[in-house]
This record gives structure tokens, C-alpha cells and sequence, in this order.
């Protein structure tokens, strides 16, 4: 995706002793214990209403910086005597006016555990979506990063803007689309994808007015800007980086804008530098790939599982269980939460023994427990992902159109009968009110080398993806976890040949040797 757009310019870097300690300025600011570090926000189409400000952003030569407080209870605390901050950074709603409406985007932070002499700066984290909550990741994901890392990094979570306690997006009750139990996402005839088609109408129209005139300001291009903006807050000269899935993609983006200020940059899991409706039939076809890999694998054990002891068998029996949820929904647990609690499962090895469970446990007592995802999403913070989701892709370039929606979705049945449609957020985008006309650029080869990291057999951000990456980021290595089939590898999966590599590389700068592969677990 070679970059068209006009940039605007990028924020001042910190004064040159911040760089040459490795130390944050003064510019980030702790408050007294018992402050509060997040005000209460209006929504993105608030903000987008609001007027603009009355002069020109703190530059960091001039610090405005981070107040850091006290934490929503959304964040959890850290282990031990360590302690997690939060604050906000503002930003403008559009980086091309900016004394225009401003934003706030909060901003967490859990200090490095070493000495000075060990800080290597600010290690900004990332969890994926578009649309996952980042605030509580600086917490959750230190905790399972190398304790070397932990030593060295200030970790930095934040919600990107539309997200969270960042200006959260709204598209009204379609927010969470299909969330009806009753509706079936598979459209299997002409009168089921005009139904598809008028749901997907009905969800452009009310992220519309849910965002409206902020609903072109939520791309990847804008977030990654709003990063350089707290890098810029913290008073660090490098963004160090570490994104997951959907944050893979938002560290290209920002090494694309900003390759001179682009430090240390680990991008797990990584989506590939295609347009979003690309990608994500690229991942439909691999989750069907995955699911019959768990068919045979569940056929192993028909004793525990009762599924059958071949994979046809057992494709009969998950067919069983979706055309019942589909006739009569469970509680208001129909085909589209079903399809949904697949997909999350295919994506992590450790979930497909519950997953084996759910369809036992449904197919001998009507029972969908073990079938309901494990954490509680509560329905505010699951409509406003869905929507700052479908939101982001379509901002981040052009959008199918209706009659390639359904001829895609066609061929995806054409390739298995019953496909899973949750991937496939962009079809939203082929009845947008702002068609982009550029995609997000990714990479740059002006960049510094980033390490990637990715599983051989993930479903939900196929390894071609990674490979592709790669070749627009030159210098970079890629480390590819064979013989895994999960989501999510560094401080993730526990392999210590992948944990190592990366945080040398973290640690150091030094990227491992080229081609290096490292032996996964296999199948449970």
C-alpha cells in the first residue's frame, strides 16, 4: 500500500538530554494518589461538535504532558508494590486542523522495575481489534513479559481513539450486529442476503449518526498519530512498540508515518498489508481450514466428547448443534453467538477441550454453558468494540461493494457449506458515508528493522500475512513458531526459543538471524 496522503507534520522531538539518558522529561506528571487521572469525555460525536481549541497543541519542548492518576476500575492492578498510572493526552479529532475539536486519549503506564542504568524507555502495547481496549493491557500484558523486559520498560497501554475511555464510538443498537439471537449471520438464499445486505445498510446508517462528523477521523492513520503524541507527552525521542493482531497493523502504520522516530518494534500475530475486506476473507478461508483440524482432533477422543470418531462424524454433530441453536435459541444463545464463540476458540488451542465440551453438553441436555465465553463482556463495552471494529476498517480505505459482499460470501460457500462470517466486519464498508479514497500505508522503508513474530497455523492472522510484511519493512526478521496453531506467540504461547529472540531484540536492538524457526507445541 504505497502512500499517497499528505502528511501532517510530525510532533518536536524532546529535548536531545532525554534522549541520551533513555529518561523520560518531566513533561509526564504523576498526581497525588487518590486523584483521578481520566475525566469524564463525552462520545466521539460530542467531541466532533465541540469547538476547536483555542491554540496549537503542547509541543514538548513546551510540556503539557501526562497527569497520571488513579485508574478506571476497568484497569486492574498489578502484582506486587507496583503500581499502575493513568492520565489522557489531547489530540485533534482531525491531524490536518489541528486547532480543531480536541480529543482525549487515555493513557496507562506501569513503571520499569530496574535501575536507571537498566531503562531502555517506553514500550507502547497494543492488544489488537480495531476497537480492544488498551487501558488495562499495560497491566495485563506486563505481567507476562520477560522480567528483563519488565526491568527495562515503562509499559504504556492506551485506548485508541473511539475506544474505551478514549471518545467511545456508537453505532446504536446495531452496534453489536446480529447480536438477535434469532438471526442466523449465513445467508443461504436470495431472500437471506437481501436481509444481510439491509442489516449491513442499517449498521452504515447508525455508525452515521452514532459518529457522525468524526466517522472519517477513526483510522489507523489517526491512531498512529495520536501514538506519536504520547510519545511525545512521555518525553521520549524512539517509540518502542509491541502490537498484537490488529496492533501489528497499527505499528506498520505508524513506522509508515513516522520511520525516524520508530525505536524497537515487535508485531505479533501479524495482519497482513492487504485492504481489510481482503484480509479478512483470507482469514474465513483459514478458520475453515482450522475447523477441520479440530473436527479430527475431537474425533480422537469420541469417549469424552461423543462427537463421533472421525472428523465427518464429528462435522455431523457440530452441524447438530448449529441448525438447533439456529430453530430455537438457548436462552438468547443463537447461531450468531455460536458462530462468534467458535471463532474465538479456533484462534487458541487451549479453548477447543471447552469447545469440545459445549457441543457434547448441548447435543445430550439442550445445555449452553460450556459454549458461553468464560469472560464477561458486559453489552456498552461489546457494542462500542463492534463498532469502533467496523468503523476503523472503513475509514482505513475503500470497501467492497454490495454485489461483491455477497458474491464473496457465496464463494466462501462454495468452499465449505457453513462458513463463519464473523471475520468479516469490512462488508460494513459497502455502504459507508465517507469512502477514503487511499488505503493506510504500512511499512517503510525508511524505517527502522521491526522483529515479527507469528504462529505457523494461526486462523485468525494467516502467516502469509507476516511473510508479506516483511518484504515492505526491509532489514526486518521474521520468527515463525512451527507446528502452532494459536493466536497470539510472544509472552503468549510460553515458547522460550520465541521469548528469548524477541526480548533480546527488545532488550538490545539485536535482531535474531534470518529465517529463524522455533518448534512449537503441535496439537494438545
Amino acid at each position: 500500500m504505497a502512500s499517497a496522503i499528505t502528511l501532517a507534520p510530525a510532533l518536536p522531538l524532546p529535548p536531545a538530554h532525554a534522549a541520551a539518558t533513555g529518561a523520560s522529561t518531566t513533561s509526564a506528571r504523576t498526581t497525588p494518589a487518590g486523584s483521578h487521572g481520566i475525566p469524564d469525555i463525552p462520545d466521539i460525536a460530542g467531541i466532533a461538535d465541540s469547538p476547536g481549541s483555542s491554540g496549537s497543541l503542547d509541543s514538548p519542548d513546551s510540556p503539557g504532558g501526562i497527569d497520571f492518576g488513579d485508574c478506571p476500575a476497568s484497569v486492574p492492578a498489578p502484582p506486587g508494590a507496583e503500581r499502575v498510572e493513568c492520565g489522557t493526552v489531547r489530540v485533534p479529532l482531525d491531524w490536518a486542523r489541528p486547532a480543531g475539536p480536541q480529543l482525549h486519549i487515555a493513557v496507562s503506564r506501569v513503571r520499569a522495575s530496574g535501575t536507571s542504568a537498566e531503562r531502555r524507555g517506553a514500550l507502547l502495547v497494543n492488544p489488537g481489534g480495531p476497537g480492544g481496549s488498551g487501558l488495562p493491557y499495560a497491566v495485563t500484558k506486563r505481567a507476562k513479559l520477560p522480567e528483563q523486559v519488565r526491568r527495562a520498560y515503562d509499559v504504556i497501554g492506551f485506548d485508541p481513539r473511539g475506544v474505551g475511555h478514549s471518545a467511545p464510538a456508537n453505532c446504536g443498537p446495531m452496534g453489536g450486529l446480529f447480536e438477535d439471537s434469532g438471526t442466523d449471520p449465513l445467508p443461504k438464499d436470495t431472500d437471506s442476503e437481501r436481509r444481510h445486505l439491509a442489516s449491513l445498510r442499517q449498521l452504515a446508517r447508525d455508525c452515521a449518526t452514532g459518529a457522525g462528523k468524526a466517522l472519517r477521523h477513526l483510522s489507523t492513520e489517526a491512531t498512529a498519530r495520536d501514538m506519536d503524541a504520547i510519545r511525545a507527552a512521555l518525553g521520549e525521542r524512539r517509540t518502542h512498540f509491541l502490537g498484537v493482531s490488529y496492533g501489528s497493523y497499527l505499528g506498520a502504520a505508524y513506522a509508515a508515518l513516522f520511520p525516524e522516530r520508530t525505536g524497537r518494534m515487535v508485531l505479533d500475530s501479524v495482519v497482513g498489508p492487504w485492504g481489510w475486506h481482503d484480509f479478512d476473507l483470507r482469514q474465513a478461508r483459514a478458520l475453515v481450514r482450522q475447523r477441520e483440524v479440530l473436527f479430527g482432533w475431537l474425533a480422537r477422543d469420541p469417549e469424552r466428547y461423543g462427537l463421533g470418531a472421525t472428523a465427518t462424524e464429528v462435522r455431523a454433530s457440530y452441524q447438530r448443534v448449529r441448525d438447533g441453536l439456529a430453530a430455537r435459541p438457548v436462552d438468547g444463545f443463537g447461531p450468531a453467538a455460536f458462530d462468534r464463540a467458535v471463532y474465538r476458540a479456533l484462534g487458541r488451542t487451549e479453548r477447543w477441550a471447552p469447545l469440545g465440551d459445549g457441543l457434547r453438553d448441548y447435543l445430550r441436555a439442550g445445555n449452553v454453558a460450556s459454549l458461553r465465553p468464560k469472560e464477561s463482556f458486559d453489552g456498552a463495552s461489546s457494542r462500542n468494540y463492534e463498532a469502533a471494529n467496523r468503523i476503523v476498517k472503513c475509514a482505513d480505505g475503500p470497501g467492497p461493494s454490495p454485489r461483491r459482499v455477497i458474491s464473496d460470501i457465496r464463494a466462501l460457500r462454495r468452499l465449505d457449506p457453513q462458513p463463519l462470517l464473523t471475520g468479516l466486519e469490512a462488508t460494513a464498508c459497502a455502504y459507508w458515508h465517507h469512502h477514503p479514497r487511499q488505503r493506510t500505508p504500512l511499512g517503510s522503508r525508511n524505517a527502522a528493522p521491526a522483529l515479527l513474530v507469528a504462529s505457523e497455523h494461526d486462523p485468525v492472522t494467516p502467516l502469509e500475512g507476516a511473510r508479506q510484511l516483511a518484504t515492505r519493512m526491509p532489514g526486518s526478521r521474521l520468527i515463525t513458531l512451527r507446528n502452532d496453531y494459536s493466536h497470539g506467540v510472544f509472552a503468549s504461547r510460553g515458547n522460550p526459543c520465541v521469548d528469548r529472540a524477541t526480548a533480546a531484540y527488545l532488550l538490545t536492538g539485536a535482531l535474531p538471524t534470518p529465517g529463524l524457526t522455533c518448534e512449537g507445541p503441535g496439537l494438545p
